[in-house]
């Protein structure tokens, strides 16, 4: 596989020049990029060839109106190349990625951003996500981004950077949260906020579930390809269990919140049972107790280990019944949805190409970077063993990425002489959260 050009960390986040002075210039020199002048045509580059990602763009091509995918990115050779076959062999005309924007290696997604598109999609690992976004931002570029959309607190600043910065350029931007989509879920917190369970007394939040998918490292690979491969079981890529897939309950439950996030935390966690050299160094099994400024507690777990007790799901407990958040209530106000169903995951890329053609507000990156820097405290909360808090957490939260990204570059954690990483696995009372 050929090596690309190496990437310093400052390089990543750095801003581009040429692009600064545009924005500086004013909205003229951006109009091309915001949307496609005098034409309906939305042109749309996918960064992260993976399954999400490919799912990603088969949901932004299934728009009405015309859609066209026109590059796709991804740090391996062989996965861009099979999406922009699958993606071409469903979507026919709609599809339209010559070899020349079949893109790879680290800097490929500012090569796609720079495809004369309009809309990018962020599905990368999400280690990655805080550089991108800014990217396309700077780009004058709409975006959708799945979650989680950072997994470290310099992350979690450079989206929230980005945020305000989208704003200023009129960008609409979506983040994969989905259930923030869904007719039923919408009602349902219109109820909750205006009053059907009473006065909130506590929450609970699972994601308890069994085995996800590993990778074998194979033959030729360098420790950073191997990662990259196997990425959900290391920090600075995945952000860990609780980070890459609790997030969903947890931005639910911030939601209901009034979109308030939790001020510190405390929590316990390690691995039991995913231990072996494919297991990385996160965690499988963690419980988090959560405090909101007006001292309510989100009682929270996430676990993954088979043959275990499996839950997915996020309570609100009120005075006057409780929530699922999900489509019904119970208790003196009980109640169920029975309005029209949708796609959540088809629905958010329907708001968002609206928003784009209709020029409505949209920027879901400020509650994505909170309900994902949500995550990131409870795991520094698992992994110091202390009781930790938001400000100094976004403030001195250590940086995850590696200086240097290239495929011949060390990851932040090296195997030992038997390829496993148990020593790289954080030890609470031993790892400082900041």
């Amino acid at each position: 596989m050929a090596n690309t050009m190496p990437l310093t960390r400052r390089r990543f986040l750095g801003r581009s020049a040429s692009v600064a002075a545009a924005a500086a210039a004013g909205p003229a020199v951006l109009a091309r990029s915001v949307h496609a002048a005098g034409s309906d045509e939305i042109r749309v580059a996918l960064i992260g060839c993976g399954g999400r990602g490919v799912g990603a763009a088969a949901n932004c091509l299934s728009v009405p109106g015309n859609m066209k995918l026109v590059a796709v990115a991804d740090a391996f050779e062989g996965p861009a190349r099979s999406a922009a076959e699958r993606l071409a062999a469903q979507y026919g005309e709609k599809v339209d990625v010559p070899p020349e924007r079949i893109l790879t290696g680290f800097d490929g997604y500012q090569r796609a951003i720079e495809s004369d598109v309009d809309l990018v999609l962020l599905v990368t690992p999400p280690g990655f996500r805080p550089a991108q976004y800014r990217a396309a931002v700077e780009a004058g570029k709409h975006v959708f981004m799945e979650k989680p959309v950072c997994v470290d607190a310099p992350g979690y600043r450079s989206v929230m950077e980005s945020n305000r910065l989208a704003d200023e350029k009129n960008l609409k931007v979506v983040v994969g949260l989905q259930s923030r989509h869904d007719p039923q879920n919408i009602e349902t917190i219109k109820r909750i906020h205006d009053g059907a369970l009473g006065e909130t007394t506590h929450l609970t939040a699972h994601r308890n579930m069994g085995w996800l998918w590993v990778r074998e490292r194979q033959p030729d690979d360098t420790e950073m390809q191997y990662q990259m491969r196997n990425w959900y079981y290391f920090i600075w890529l995945s952000g860990d269990q609780i980070v890459e897939m609790h997030v969903h309950h947890l931005d639910r439950i911030n939601w209901a919140m009034r979109d308030q996030h939790p001020v510190k935390a405390n929590g316990m966690g390690g691995r039991e049972v995913r231990k072996g050299p494919q297991h990385g160094q996160i965690y499988d099994h963690q419980f988090v107790e959560f405090t909101y400024a007006d001292g309510i507690q989100l009682f929270s777990q996430n676990r993954m280990m088979p043959n275990c007790w499996n839950a997915s799901s996020q309570i609100v407990y009120g005075t006057k019944g409780s929530s699922s958040c999900t489509g019904s209530i119970s208790g003196e106000n009980a109640w169920r949805y029975d309005g029209p169903r949708v796609n959540a995951t088809e629905e958010a890329h329907v708001n968002l190409v609206r928003a784009i053609r209709e020029d409505t507000p949209r920027n879901e990156g400020y509650y994505g970077a909170d309900s994902s820097f949500t995550a990131v405290l409870g795991r520094m909360a698992t992994y110091s063993g202390q009781e930790v808090h938001w400000d100094d957490a976004v403030a001195g939260g250590p940086d995850e990425l590696p200086p240097v990204l290239a495929w011949d570059a060390d990851p932040p954690v090296l195997p030992d002489e038997a390829g496993c990483y148990e020593h790289a696995v954080p030890t609470p009372g031993m790892y400082r959260a900041y």
